[in-house]
């Protein structure tokens, strides 16, 4: 273990504030949202008799249900900055997950409680009457089809599975979520008896359209107009020992696109290899000049290519994304701003935190990294790490050993390091499983939960 402190304190200048939505004011657009599709069924409920009317209304409702969770899905993996910026990626994408099994079992629910209603209703048995469903009704083998793909991605995308995937085919499994929503969208009009007044058709058919926009303008136009009015290109590759590279990405007026430390882009180079996906990664370097620059461990088929890229490569780059900034709502526990900052950088989870040392807003003495790696040749960007403590009189603690030997990482043994741990902001990145036990360890030492901050990439 090392520890490093510095003589000299330069105050960063903060950033100016982004536009944002935050995770309750998010919540509540999509709890209002919903008011009006369930006052649309229940003003087209005004007569039930018998089982059969019962079950196919509640299939009614799970239908729209769906139909409403879809667009709530899909709007929030739109990648609209102000929803990235306050309601942070992983977040949003936790919150994608859940809506992906809702929109699953609605789908499913509707299914079963229409043809069981309608079997009830015209005393047939389920199997003769969804063969009459399927023959008879427009769009109903199309909306079978859009179930099967709705069950495929969730399948896909349920963690067991998603273990045996690469990125890439998951990826490309997760785009026939859009053939579902078409198909799907077309049996709601045609065979919806809730869709009979014009005037909703037209309000359904706009949510629908606002959400393909946002998917089309953030998705797909934003990232071709970075490319044609900054022209990124790869400028260097830069190796840090035998698996670990800096890619610096060289473009015109970046300052237009207002990246923070702490946040990441989703990178598309654009050669034979690598254009096929675009891969989450953090700046490993606040923005400087016309560069922006990440730092990418070679572990797997994607980050081992970019290895081989070639200065003059085009980027395609979308973003920046994520709330893992020092413009996060910092309180300590008793509820007041302590202008302490703990970084606890995990493996290449350093690269963020690199940039972030540089950057956050803290107390003079008040700013301390703790980085965590096997041994000291795995220490990444070690040089531009002491420079900056030197800078900004901060601590700095490597804690070096194999996971599991000694972890360093423990309740106890950060509040050694750190005495007065609870007063500190908490930024965490590094293996999705030792963030979240160092988070509830974090709280057994009395950091407040609003205090634990991280962001998960992991697809």
């Amino acid at each position: 273990m090392t520890a490093t402190t510095s003589r000299r304190h330069v105050a960063p200048s903060p950033p100016a504030p982004s536009l944002r939505i935050t995770p309750g004011v998010a919540l509540a657009l999509i709890a209002i949202g919903a008011v009006p599709v369930i006052g649309l069924w229940w003003q087209d409920t005004t007569f039930v008799s018998g089982l059969g009317d019962e079950l196919t209304n509640a299939g009614r409702l799970t239908g729209l249900a769906a139909g409403y969770a879809v667009l709530v899905v899909l709007a929030l993996m739109a990648r609209v900055p102000a929803l990235e910026r306050g309601v942070g990626a992983d977040r949003l994408a936790r919150w994608h997950a859940a809506g992906g099994r809702y929109v699953v079992s609605l789908a499913v629910a509707h299914t079963l409680l229409i043809i069981w209603g309608y079997a009830v209703t015209a005393h047939t048995n389920v199997l003769s009457q969804t063969k009459t469903l399927e023959l008879t009704y427009p769009d109903v083998l199309m909306a079978t089809v859009a179930l099967g793909l709705f069950l495929l991605v969730g399948i896909t995308s349920a963690r067991a599975a998603r273990k045996h995937l690469r990125y890439e085919t998951w990826h490309l499994l997760h785009l026939y979520t859009y053939l579902a929503v078409a198909l799907s969208f077309s049996h709601q009009f045609s065979t919806g008896a809730d869709f009979t007044d014009l005037r909703v058709r037209v309000l359904w058919l706009g949510l629908y359209i606002l959400v393909g926009a946002l998917l089309l303008w953030y998705r797909l136009i934003t990232p071709l107009v970075y490319l044609a009015r900054h022209t990124l290109r790869v400028e260097a590759v830069i190796p840090h020992g035998p698996d670990t590279i800096s890619v610096v990405v060289q473009g015109r007026n970046l300052q237009r696109i207002d990246a923070r430390a702490g946040q990441f882009f989703r990178w598309r180079f654009l050669n034979r290899e690598l254009w096929g996906a675009a891969n989450p990664y953090s700046l490993s370097a606040p923005p400087y000049g016309d560069r922006l620059r990440i730092t990418v461990k070679t572990a797997g088929e994607h980050s081992a290519a970019l290895a081989r890229l070639r200065p003059g490569t085009r980027v395609l780059a979308e973003g920046p994304y994520g709330a893992f900034t020092g413009e996060v709502e910092r309180r300590s526990p008793q509820g007041r701003a302590s202008g302490k900052v703990l970084l606890i950088g995990v493996g290449i989870g350093i690269t963020p935190l690199r940039a972030l040392f540089q950057t956050i807003p803290a107390a003079p003495g008040g700013l301390t990294l703790l980085y965590r790696a096997r041994t000291a040749e795995d220490l990444v960007l070690r040089e531009e790490i002491e420079q900056i403590t030197a800078a900004r009189e901060a601590r700095l603690y490597y804690l070096l050993g194999r996971r599991g030997t000694g972890d360093h990482l423990t309740s106890g043994q950060l509040r050694r390091l750190v005495p007065d741990l609870a007063e500190h902001e908490v930024y965490l990145c590094g293996p999705d499983e030792v963030v979240a036990t160092l988070a509830r360890d974090l709280r057994r030492a009395g950091v407040g939960r609003r205090a634990i901050h991280f962001e998960s990439f992991t697809f």
